[in-house]
Formats: C-alpha cells, sequence, structure tokens
C-alpha cells in the first residue's frame, strides 16, 4: 500500500471513506436472510456508527427467487456526517441455496456479491471502492397464524478494493484488503407478502475499527 493511500484510509470517517469497510452498498448492511420465491422489492433506511462515518444512508433492493436460486440487486445513497459527500453505490448478489425446503425451516444459503462506489479523495481524486463479498447465511423461518418470524445471521468474508486516480495521483493507485464481516436479522413476514425487516452489520477493521451499521425496512413480495 502507497502511504498516500494509508493516509487516505487514516482519514476515512472524516472524509466518509470509511463506508468502504462496511456494507456491500454504502452504508446499509450486507444482507444473506435465504431466497424467498418469486419478486420481491424493498426499502431500507441505515444508521452507520462513528466508525463509518454516521449520516444517513437510503436504499432500494429488487430481488427474484425460482427453486434454490436466488438474484437481487440494490442501489442506495449515503450522506455522512461531517464534510464527506453524499455517495450513490450500486451492488448485486448471487444466492445458492445448499440446504432447506419448503417444509424444513431451516436454510443455509451461499451468497457472493459486489457493490461499487465512488468519492472525492485528498486533493480532489477519485475514489472507487470495489466490494467483494462472499459468506455463508443461516436462516430460521417460524410461522405462526398471523405472520412468520425469521431470524437470520451470516458470517463473510469481505474483498475490498480501493483504486485513487486523478488530482495530484500519477497513474493509479491500488490497495486490496480483505475483512471478515458479520451480518444478522430478523424479518417478520405477513400472509399479504409485506414484510419488516431490521438488520445489523459489522465489519473487523484494520487497527482495531469496528464499522456497523443498523437498518429498518419494508419488504414486498409476490409469489412466495
Amino acid at each position: 500500500m502507497s502511504l498516500r493511500l494509508v493516509a487516505l484510509l487514516a482519514a476515512a470517517p472524516a472524509a466518509g471513506l470509511a463506508g468502504s469497510l462496511a456494507g456491500q452498498v454504502a452504508g446499509l448492511p450486507v444482507r444473506n436472510a435465504g431466497i424467498g420465491t418469486g419478486i420481491g422489492v424493498a426499502a431500507d433506511l441505515g444508521i452507520p456508527n462513528q466508525a463509518m462515518g454516521k449520516g444517513i444512508a437510503y436504499g432500494a433492493t429488487g430481488s427474484i427467487g425460482f427453486g434454490p436460486l436466488g438474484l437481487s440487486a440494490m442501489a442506495a445513497r449515503w450522506d455522512p456526517s461531517g464534510d464527506g459527500d453524499a455517495i450513490t453505490s450500486v451492488g448485486a448478489t448471487g444466492n445458492l441455496k445448499v440446504f432447506g425446503g419448503p417444509l424444513v425451516p431451516l436454510s443455509v444459503t451461499v451468497q457472493g456479491g459486489i457493490g461499487r462506489y465512488r468519492q472525492t479523495g485528498i486533493e480532489g481524486s477519485r475514489v472507487t471502492t470495489l466490494r467483494l463479498p462472499a459468506g455463508l447465511g443461516l436462516a430460521l423461518t417460524i410461522p405462526n397464524p398471523a405472520f412468520s418470524i425469521k431470524p437470520w445471521i451470516a458470517p463473510r468474508l469481505d474483498l475490498v478494493r480501493i483504486s485513487e486516480s486523478g488530482g495530484n495521483v500519477s497513474g493509479t493507485e491500488v490497495n486490496t484488503d480483505a475483512h471478515f464481516g458479520i451480518s444478522g436479522g430478523v424479518d417478520f413476514g405477513f400472509l399479504s407478502g409485506l414484510s419488516i425487516r431490521a438488520m445489523y452489520d459489522r465489519v473487523q477493521g484494520g487497527e482495531g475499527a469496528r464499522p456497523a451499521v443498523i437498518s429498518l425496512g419494508l419488504g414486498f413480495r409476490v409469489g412466495t
């Protein structure tokens, strides 16, 4: 890692750059709660902690599930506290159910994803973050007559690639790192297809940093 990128990452929380360490799309958790059949949409509000840069994030997700396979795409906008500029990010995930079925309440899902966003760095440079989370999700569906309850937890490995160019940077400087992350939450699903969901995400960052975010959201699915 170059000295310039060291300085850039050291200033990350103040500049909003700590978002590179938490959330597939900036400011929201990585979600791996299993695969629902049919088409779904959701909206989430995220509240990052101080180590990540604080502020508020808003995001929307579209998903489709068919058999053991699931795909999703998401977009988010995070406005960190302080002098950091608002960040718009996009991402996608692919999911494969390796255990579980219609009559089995426990599901195990393998997930791989990608997220990308760009920020303004030191002296006007362009900082592009590419995140590749990969992990395992365990979800338990608890039915009852009025609604279902689905708690889930998902450990993962985050591969993070940060590149800086423009400004006073000659060429492109790149740093790639890996971090352990874990997310979890609970979904409350109703017979109408509406769901309420809460999520939490935390990453083991460098030098003891603990970027984390909590979110609340609403979803709707057709074909569950």
